[in-house]
């Protein structure tokens, strides 16, 4: 065979590329083909046009795009599950049903609409100027933040805008439903009815039932799903935080009174001062020529003050250059000393009460202040009372600077003994806490590492059950690291007969009594039927579903649905587990003021959930009308959405 090859090399290369290489090139032609027609496969029909599956997947990577712009701590899995990606379609969908009734009904958006619109988002509305103009460039950063061009917002919001005409007359009613069919709704929610109650529970009939070996038996065998014990751990685990790496932080003497002397304001009132000035005004950056000018005018009126130092309001009035205070002599309330600049703020808190300064320079220009107030400054705490509130602060701040480094070494030093905490925990100075019987999934009301499912899923890997190493340290809150090992597993299994008889036993017991309870109550109630009245029932009570007056609903509902044409009336209620009911209803009750208020608070909720019912079920008549196919199944069952 071989040789025959080799002698027509030349005769079986044409064979080759006759047969085979045709072959090939089909295949891969066809192959493109299908990749290039998936994109092209049409996903919905509205109203005869077809969405494509190119159409929908960028549809929604725009969507993702903006979301994520917006809101850059979404989770991406949840952005990229089957459920948001169909959630897109149908609102590709709803979208072309209201554009097409649009068009059908001839509806458009005004120029002036859609400005008025854009306008009324506070967001865009900022950034108009003075002359009422919008910042073109601004607003087109704005968008592009969010992924967008104006031209593309503008007719995003035209579309809606277009929208929400073809959904107004069902939405222009404002919610509004008849009363009477308000109260249909309402009115077995707030219904009042006298009953009488008498009940068959299960306790009665216990020491009637005697369940057999064989009873035992089966039941075990027909349940056993439930008498399984889950995968259970005994396991060891240390937390580093904040307050772990604070404790081993000592703060020097100096650092502790330096620390007071730096914030001495905030032990105590801070001092404020209140002042009048006398301002000539020089800009920092006027000529020297001016400012000097504006110096000599200063000194001239602060000799006029310091012969009539009374007259300093009336010269204010007449002379300073600010505008803010000169109409109040001067006045300037009230101030700390970061409330001013700083010549000025020295100057002022360097007087005495109503003693006027020199001339003081600033940027501003040149000022004669008058010091006309002081308060606060007082009850100012001392160092020793307050050095253990300093020590905390300044540990904390330590801490927080330190912790990084803590995080690194912690993470090393997990490892160096892989199958034992004790060195990294004395190392750091942390405890070994214990937990017995944890599973993967977190139990209500854990807290710490217990509370978070992915340090569970980490101790439930195979590497760490089966060599018990210590697992690679994990958030799990702010500022806290935390690793962990298992000591000891118990894999799931199946509970022995004898492990769960007690519990068998006693679920038979009730479930045959609970029979038992049910059977006899059904009797009574045969019994009793012919004659409602003259049932020997308990005292009677007045009910409704939002007054249950301590009966269960269950049996509310079953005294709800005795009709009222024939009062009294017996009604059966199977409690399943908790036996069995006899209700009797004996008058309906006239509703009282505090459930006439009642009904009347729900009817605008009722009327809302009817008006979103009927704009639901105008969106459903519309796209029956553009004959709406989707044409891929829906990941959550569902057939429709309200309009949103």
């Amino acid at each position: 065979m071989f040789e025959f090859i080799q002698k027509h090399n030349k005769l079986f290369m044409i064979m080759l590329f006759a047969l085979v290489i045709p072959s090939f090139v089909m295949l891969g032609v066809d192959n493109y083909q299908r990749m290039n027609d998936a994109g092209h496969t049409t996903v919905a029909i509205v109203n005869g046009q077809k969405i494509t599956q190119a159409e929908w997947d960028n549809a929604h990577r725009q969507e993702v795009d903006q979301l994520r712009a917006s809101q850059p701590g979404i989770d991406a899995q949840l952005l990229d599950s089957p459920a948001a990606k169909y959630a897109t379609l149908e609102r590709m969908v709803q979208n072309r049903v209201l554009a097409e009734a649009a068009s059908k009904l001839k509806l458009f958006i005004s120029d002036q609409r859609l400005a008025q619109e854009l306008i009324s988002d506070p967001a865009i509305a900022a950034l108009r100027g003075s002359d009422g103009k919008l910042d073109q460039t601004r607003y087109a950063q704005l968008l592009a933040a969010q992924g967008l061009t104006p031209q593309r917002y503008e007719a995003m919001v035209r579309s809606q805008l277009t929208s929400r005409q073809v959904l107004q007359g069902v939405s222009g009613a404002g919610g509004w439903m008849p009363a009477s069919l308000a109260d249909l709704v309402t009115r077995p929610f707030f219904e009042r009815r006298n009953i009488s109650v008498i009940y068959f529970k299960p306790e009665s009939y216990k020491a009637h039932v005697h369940p057999s070996a064989q009873d035992l038996q089966a039941y075990y065998k027909s349940h056993l799903a439930e008498f399984r014990a889950p995968e259970q751990a005994s396991i060891e685990y240390v937390v580093l935080d904040l307050a772990s790496v604070q404790k081993h932080l000592t703060v020097s003497e100096a650092d502790l009174q330096k620390f007071y002397e730096q914030n001495k304001d905030r032990f105590g009132t801070r001092e404020e001062r209140r002042a009048s000035h006398i301002l000539i005004a020089a800009d920092a950056k006027a000529s020297s020529t001016l400012r000097e000018a504006a110096r000599k005018k200063a000194e001239d009126i602060l000799a006029q003050v310091q012969k009539d130092p009374a007259s300093f309001a009336q010269l204010a009035q007449k002379y300073s250059q600010d505008p803010g205070s000169a109409k109040k002599g001067g006045d300037l309330g009230y101030f700390d000393r970061t409330t001013m600049v700083k010549p000025f703020a020295e100057a002022a808190f360097a007087l005495k009460q109503n003693e006027i300064s020199k001339v003081v320079e600033t940027d501003y220009g040149y000022h004669i202040i008058k010091l006309t107030g002081i308060r606060g400054g007082s009850g100012q705490q001392s160092f020793d009372t307050l050095k253990p509130q300093i020590e905390a602060e300044l540990k904390k701040q330590q801490a927080q600077q330190k912790f990084g480094e803590a995080v690194e070494a912690f993470k090393e030093d997990v490892f160096k003994q892989p199958q034992s905490l004790k060195a990294v925990a004395d190392k750091f100075g942390l405890q070994i806490q214990t937990a017995q019987n944890i599973g993967r999934t977190p139990v209500p009301h854990a807290q710490g590492p217990l509370a978070q499912p992915a340090f569970l899923n980490a101790l439930f890997t195979a590497s760490s059950l089966s060599g018990k190493q210590n697992i690679t340290p994990m958030e799990i809150g702010a500022n806290q690291l935390a690793s962990g090992r298992i000591i000891s597993y118990s894999p799931a299994r199946q509970k022995t007969f004898d492990e769960v008889k007690a519990t068998i036993e006693s679920q038979v017991t009730q479930a045959k009594a609970a029979q038992l309870a049910k059977a006899a109550g059904e009797a009574t109630l045969k019994q009793w039927q012919p004659h409602p009245a003259q049932a020997p029932m308990p005292a009677t009570m007045d009910v409704s579903r939002t007054q249950p007056n301590g009966t269960p609903q269950t049996v509310i509902n079953g005294a709800l649905r005795v009709s009222p044409s024939h009062l009294p009336a017996l009604q059966g209620v199977d409690l399943g587990p908790q036996g069995y009911a006899v209700v009797r209803v004996n008058k309906i009750l006239p509703a009282d003021a505090a459930t006439a208020a009642a009904q009347a608070q729900q009817r605008p909720q009722v009327a809302q959930a009817f008006n979103e019912a009927s704009m639901v079920a105008y969106y459903e008549a519309l796209k029956k009308l553009l004959k709406v196919q989707i044409l891929v199944a829906n990941p959550l069952g569902s057939t429709s959405r309200p309009i949103k």
